[in-house]
């Protein structure tokens, strides 16, 4: 009976003030609060934001692989003829034409679209990789 007063005595009051300091996070760690509170959050977050299945018109998406396969071809030729006149000006218009399809494909098939400056290649290439990696030829 002794040993139950003096671990009662002794390791309740040690119990209880563990589990209170253990409330206040080190300076180091995130507290525990702020933890539990993100997880719900993002499991909230992502019931909301579930993907939506849109069918897309197989007629327009052929028409914009139709249309990639038109402006590719054009800027092929441009880089083929050194005497166009303003060669410059006529390959970036048509570049820019190009991303713009693409990233309209790339909506249609379900890529991400990132945010880049215009006419990175880059960023063109890892489209037509995605694209050309869901079926998509032109």
């Amino acid at each position: 009976m002794v040993w139950v007063a003096l671990c009662l005595t002794f390791l309740v009051p040690a119990l209880v003030m563990m589990l209170f300091w253990s409330l206040f996070p080190t300076p180091d760690e995130t507290p525990r609060w702020r933890t539990a509170l993100a997880g719900r959050l993002d499991r909230l977050a992502r019931r909301l934001r579930r993907e939506r299945h849109v069918s897309i018109d197989p007629f327009l998406a052929l028409h914009v692989q139709e249309r990639l396969g038109a402006v590719a071809d054009h800027v092929q030729e441009l880089e083929r003829d050194p005497h166009t006149w303003a060669l410059a000006e006529r390959v970036i218009a048509s570049q820019l034409a190009y991303d713009q399809l693409l990233a309209e494909a790339c909506r249609m098939a379900g890529v991400e679209v990132q945010p880049h400056a215009k006419g990175d290649p880059a960023e063109r290439f890892r489209e037509e990789v995605e694209l050309a990696s869901r079926g998509w030829a032109w």
